[in-house]
């Protein structure tokens, strides 16, 4: 039987943070080389601190070509067949020319890159920012792995993006789509799509809490529990009200939320009983959901979240902590295993309860069908579709 093809693959950040296409990669890299694209262009510049800080990250990482996985803080620690890539580019493609620019600086770096490689690769992307480099480089297929809607994503370029991915999906060989409100946004784009939602870590998520709190999380022990703890991206998808509500109703405690901030609204942090911790590494989640009493959602019903599927939500399942989310379309199929409001008071009842009460019983033994939903798993199914399989 024939080697499988190596993989070009354009997404986030390796290592920056942990993500679908990361996991499900580090699972295949066993198999077969992959070269992982770095790349930037979905935010349109603007004369902030976000900007400046990420400008200067970039410049660091052109300065140097990271090392073949070697200390990568990724979800797993990938074997040597990873490359990563850090190409120059113009930091938009809101223009033709933008374009075309990015075409030529991308172009040049790939294609060295594919010339290196033993066999033509299969391109997975999850950027429809590569829109132009498609039949640039030969391949044995793209595939386009559609994780979110960029078109109404916050803080990003979704004109440009919307108009991107349409060019995208007619050009790539195989869809695939993490949510059925994707899928169903590729269809009106002309496009069929494989569905493929998330997995989770059980073995990382389950393992005993650490006799001593990581260094990430030193300033833990100095807010007062129980802590109603929130892990992710703190930007505008999060409902300010939501989190008022489980403020205002606790008697004790605090409202915690961990991750990095994304333009959020600024009331979110003026809310008494409401702190928060910048992001810890994936490896420390684990500790925080140890230090949790529950862990909650308390995301705003918008386009960009029904059209989502968050990690957070099987991880948050399989730490056994209770669970109380906002409605979603992501949050239909594990209803039996969580608590789920569509109102600011609904929701906040609903965490008063489970501080009180713990996992109901019903609850825990329905979690029992997370034991499918693991990564190995999901990247098999993934690799028969990148090698043409049905």
């Amino acid at each position: 039987m024939p080697d499988p093809a190596p993989l070009l693959v354009f997404s986030d950040d390796w290592g920056r943070h942990p993500s679908s296409a990361q996991h499900l990669i580090s699972h295949l890299l066993p198999t077969r080389p992959v070269v992982w694209v770095n790349t930037i262009g979905t935010r349109p510049p603007r004369l902030d601190r976000a900007t400046v800080v990420r400008g200067v990250e970039k410049l660091k990482q052109w300065g140097r070509e990271a090392p073949s996985g070697s200390d990568s803080p990724s979800p797993h620690s990938p074997p040597p067949p990873l490359r990563v890539l850090n190409p120059r580019m113009w930091p938009s493609f809101r223009t033709r020319l933008a374009r075309g620019l990015n075409r030529r600086l991308l172009g040049r770096v790939v294609r060295a890159a594919v010339a290196d490689l033993t066999a033509p690769p299969v391109v997975v992307t999850t950027l429809p920012i590569t829109a132009d480099l498609v039949g640039e480089f030969p391949t044995v297929r793209w595939v386009y792995y559609c994780v979110d809607d960029f078109a109404v994503w916050p803080g990003l370029d979704g004109r440009t993006l919307c108009t991107m991915e349409a060019e995208l999906a007619a050009k790539v060989d195989v869809a695939v789509a993490v949510s059925e409100t994707l899928q169903e946004h590729l269809a009106k784009l002309g496009r069929p799509s494989h569905l493929l939602t998330h997995g989770v870590d059980l073995a990382h998520f389950r393992r005993p809490a650490p006799p001593t709190l990581p260094d990430s999380l030193r300033g833990l022990d100095a807010i007062p529990g129980p802590l109603v703890v929130f892990w992710g991206v703190i930007d505008r998808r999060m409902d300010s009200e939501f989190v008022r509500a489980i403020a205002g109703s606790l008697e004790a405690g605090t409202v915690l939320l961990v991750g990095p901030r994304d333009d959020p609204d600024p009331a979110l942090f003026a809310l008494p009983r409401v702190a928060s911790l910048p992001a810890v590494p994936y490896a420390d989640l684990p500790a925080l959901a140890a230090r949790a009493a529950v862990l909650v959602m308390p995301y705003a019903d918008l386009p960009v979240t029904r059209a989502m599927q968050p990690l957070k939500l099987k991880e948050y399942l399989a730490t056994g902590k209770p669970v109380v989310v906002r409605e979603l379309p992501s949050t239909h199929e594990w209803a039996d295993c969580l608590d789920a409001a569509t109102a600011p008071a609904a929701f906040a009842a609903a965490v008063r309860e489970r501080l009180v009460a713990g996992v109901p019983a019903a609850q825990a033994a329905a979690r029992a069908r997370l034991e499918a939903e693991g990564w190995a798993a999901k990247a098999n199914r993934f690799a028969t579709w990148l090698d043409g399989g049905s």
